[in-house]
Formats: C-alpha cells, structure tokens, sequence
C-alpha cells in the first residue's frame, strides 16, 4: 500500500531532546486535526511504498529517521518500521497520539492538541505547543520520560521561559532549526 509523502529531507532535528542531531525527515501527508497554529503544509504529497520510502531515507547518512507530517501514525505501519529497523535506524515519531502506533518504535514525541483524545500508551517526550493553556492537567494526565514546552511559533518566547522558569518539571524546546535557517 502506498502512503502519500510530502517530502523527504535531511537536516538537523530543530526540536525536543533530540535538538542537533542529524536526521533523515519522512514527513507524511495529511493530518486527522486541523490545528490553527499549524506551520505545515501538509496536504500535497507523493504517493510511495514502503520500499520506495526506504530508498530515498537510506541516501543520507544519519541513523536517525523522524516520521513527522502531518500526522504520520496515520499511514505508518508494521512493516515501514521492521523495514526500517534493518537499515538500522533509530525510529523517532512525532504524532498528536490520537492514533496507536505500530510496535518498534523507538522514540515517540507527542505534541497532544486541545480537544483531542491522547490513546498512546508510551510517551517518551511530551512536547506541548503553549499558548497559555493550562498545561499541568496535560502532564497529570499523560505520563512521559521528558516534559517540554515550546513557543507557539517563536511568538511567545518570553511567557513561555516564565512558564518553564515557575514551573521547572517543564524544559523549554525552541524551534533552534527557523533561528538558524534550516528546515
């Protein structure tokens, strides 16, 4: 079966605890929420298959591989992450967890949106875009190994650092990838 593909790029992971590390970015077409602070465009895409995806991820260098979209658990699947595993790459995720995941990943980023339903059950990195929401039901209700809030859009820095300062179970991501003009 074939997913739809925005685009695969190479460049350094600009977010989270993985933030410097070089990675492969399969980001996946299409996304189940239509969140208004949305900085992808995410509609278009390239229809390939597993095989195909594998070729164009395994030209670059990095372990590390980033499904991203959009949202990607949407289209991911058991085989794209065995496939995946014997190139011997590390697997990271970044999804909203409103859809389950296929066994084997190895890093799972959840960025949770308001109004929607988080049925994950492992959350390595909860990452949560703050516009001043009440983030510490989030972090009650939804049990990760690392706590990070990021500036909705670098327009926020300043109450964001505030936040994190007042409430230090938090860490701040910044998007390090639009200061330093990569994708």
């Amino acid at each position: 079966m074939k997913k739809k593909i925005n685009e695969i790029f190479y460049s350094l992971q600009g977010e989270g605890c993985h933030t410097g590390t070089p990675a492969v970015f399969i980001r996946f077409s299409g996304c189940n929420l239509h969140c208004s602070f949305c900085d992808t465009q995410h509609e278009e895409g390239t229809p390939m298959t597993n095989e195909e995806i594998i070729k164009e991820a395994c030209r670059y260098p990095a372990r590390m591989v980033v499904l991203t979209g959009g949202e990607p658990a949407l289209q991911i699947d058991k085989d794209l992450i065995d496939r995946l595993h014997r190139e011997h790459r590390y697997i990271c995720i970044e999804t909203n967890g409103t859809t389950l995941l296929p066994p084997g990943i190895d890093w799972v980023t959840c960025s949770p949106k308001a109004e929607s339903t988080v049925v994950i059950p492992r959350i390595n990195e909860l990452k949560v875009v703050y516009t001043g929401q009440d983030v510490e039901t989030l972090r009650e209700q939804l049990k990760a190994d690392h706590y990070l809030l990021q500036p909705c859009s670098g327009q926020n820095i300043s109450e964001t650092v505030d936040y994190v300062m007042q409430h230090p179970h938090w860490r701040l991501s910044l998007q390090t990838h639009k200061f330093i003009g990569i994708r």
